[in-house]
């Protein structure tokens, strides 16, 4: 891949971009606010390693992520609202669950723009914290609710990391020169800091996304891939091919790792880090893989959640209750001294972080509800999304499929389509999961490896119910078993009721919402398909 120049952040910004309208009074006292947010990057730190269990962070250290969670709160039982980049970033935003952001309930539509949105009618919380006063500014892949974001077309080295640094003769020389860009981004932002006030900083690379280059991880980290012999979850297949894969992607998040360094390293000296509150988390699990990213089971819901805050926060806590990431949003807010809009209903967790507790601080948060609709809307042929909702508590997961007869990943559209073909191109069959080694793997195997296969791409039943103290990786459905009827039956009952108290279209009126238009175009693009159109 060719690389471009890294060009400072300060030519793209100038008085009039970061201007702030509005002055809450108390700007001394509210904290600067730095939320770094990964794409794709799921629960991969060193400070998550279970000494119980093998697993995948037993061969990275990520040493500025563990010391922003050893100087603060480690969240444990940490969620998304959606397992997908655009609505979980819409929930983060605006503090809402996803199936109540409109147009970005999903990844994209052709229909929107041309029907009423109820997206755009939601502020989201750094739009607040402008109208507050503070110093504002959304860097990398955020969310169309930035309220002021740079141009960072200049920064396609940072995003595709790997093969920008694989590409490169000097490769230790060019991972250094991303990482001082990382930093100088910020340094330009923070020199542009009014007096007085704080600053808000969102930081989104997604070189954790489906971009790394095959080998990465042991080129450029050492990150030898079979290490992880023996430390795969049980529903993927324990071979090289797919222990590379995830190698290379550890990789990339020791380069998350490296670049959140640079902006704790930045703020050091302007002695700011007391008051300064640090949040870092990410969108949704691993891309490419069964269970992950698009899936309500752990390894695609699950999420890193870091939050650092030395004037309030007293450090080297773990917290068990549950959050769902749009808890952010009231949090900053509070934070910030700003009332949280009545619509808003998500709960702030300022509460658990100025406690002193361990574990369990608030038992009502025994449960996180999570949900799907569509990721790629070409995903099924008909243009139909893949309707899902989950409730998460300690001892169990429930998924309610609510069109079983689909494919959960979607449709193939090229029975005859290469490994090299599907490696370029994740749209011609199954096009939820990215394009991956390992997705090309579990489909040249099917036959040896049938399991695998399924897990990924079969037909799922309308309930799926994990004991997770017996089946941590979520691979045995006991929703059929009658020594789980009364589970089944009282976390349905708990699942429905709340979507109904919240307004899920899935399930009030004639849950009908999200198979239609504007949610559903099915006459775009034209039919029959064909591998250009595919292409895009």
């Amino acid at each position: 891949m060719k690389t471009l120049p890294l060009t400072p952040l300060r030519t793209f910004l100038t008085a009039g971009v970061l201007g702030l309208c509005g002055l809450a009074g108390h700007a001394e006292t509210r904290p600067s606010i730095l939320f770094c947010f990964s794409d794709d990057w799921g629960r991969y730190a060193s400070i998550y390693r279970d000494l119980d269990r093998p697993g995948l962070n037993d061969v990275i250290e990520t040493p500025a992520l563990d010391q922003i969670g050893r100087s603060g709160v480690v969240f444990n039982n940490a969620f998304v609202s959606a397992p997908s980049c655009t609505p979980c970033r819409a929930s983060v935003s605006t503090g809402m669950p996803f199936y109540l952001c409109g147009s970005n309930a999903f990844l994209h539509s052709q229909e929107f723009g041309k029907a009423p949105d109820s997206f755009k009618t939601l502020p989201g919380f750094s739009e607040l914290l402008v109208r507050h006063g503070y110093h504002v500014l959304h860097w990398g892949k955020t969310t169309n609710k930035a309220a002021k974001r740079v141009d960072q077309t200049h920064a396609l080295p940072i995003h595709y990391f790997s093969q920008a640094v694989s590409d490169a003769p000097d490769k230790e020389a060019r991972k250094r020169e991303i990482f001082s860009f990382v930093r100088s981004n910020f340094r330009a932002f923070l020199d542009e800091q009014p007096e007085g006030k704080p600053f808000f900083y969102w930081f989104g690379p997604h070189n954790s996304h489906r971009q790394w280059a095959r080998g990465s991880g042991n080129e450029l980290w050492g990150l030898d891939p079979d290490a992880l012999k023996g430390k795969l979850p049980a529903f993927l297949p324990d071979v090289h091919e797919v222990r590379e894969d995830i190698a290379d992607y550890l990789g990339e998040a020791l380069a998350w790792d490296a670049m959140v360094n640079e902006l704790v390293e930045e703020l050091k000296p302007r002695g700011e880090m007391d008051n300064t509150l640090i949040i870092v988390s990410g969108d949704h699990g691993m891309p490419g893989m069964p269970r992950g990213k698009c899936n309500l089971h752990d390894f695609g819901s699950m999420v890193s959640l870091l939050v650092s805050w030395p004037e309030r926060v007293k450090a080297g806590r773990k917290i068990d209750d549950f959050v769902s990431l749009m808890d952010i949003a009231p949090t900053v807010l509070e934070a910030a001294g700003i009332k949280p809009p009545d619509h808003m209903l998500a709960k702030s967790f300022m509460n658990l972080l100025t406690s002193e507790k361990n574990g369990i601080v608030e038992p009502g948060r025994d449960h996180v509800i999570i949900g799907r609709e569509r990721h790629v809307g070409q995903a099924q042929k008909d243009r139909s999304p893949y309707p899902s909702r989950a409730i998460r508590t300690a001892d169990y997961l429930l998924i309610r499929n609510f069109k079983p007869g689909r494919l959960p990943m979607g449709d193939v559209y090229d029975l005859d389509a290469t490994s090299e073909d599907l490696l370029e191109n994740h749209y011609l069959a199954y096009p939820d999961m990215d394009a991956s080694p390992t997705k090309v793997f579990l489909m040249t195997h099917r036959e040896s490896r049938g399991k695998f296969f399924d897990y990924a791409f079969s037909a799922r039943p309308e309930f799926e119910l994990y004991d997770l103290k017996r089946d941590p990786d979520q691979i045995d459905n006991v929703a059929s078993n009658s020594e789980y009827a009364d589970v089944l039956e009282a976390l349905t009952h708990r699942l429905m009721t709340t979507l109904r108290e919240t307004g899920d279209p899935r399930v009030v009126g004639d849950g009908k919402t999200f198979d239609q238009k504007p949610y559903v175009d099915p006459d775009y693009p034209p039919k029959p398909w064909t591998k250009k159109e595919l292409n895009f």
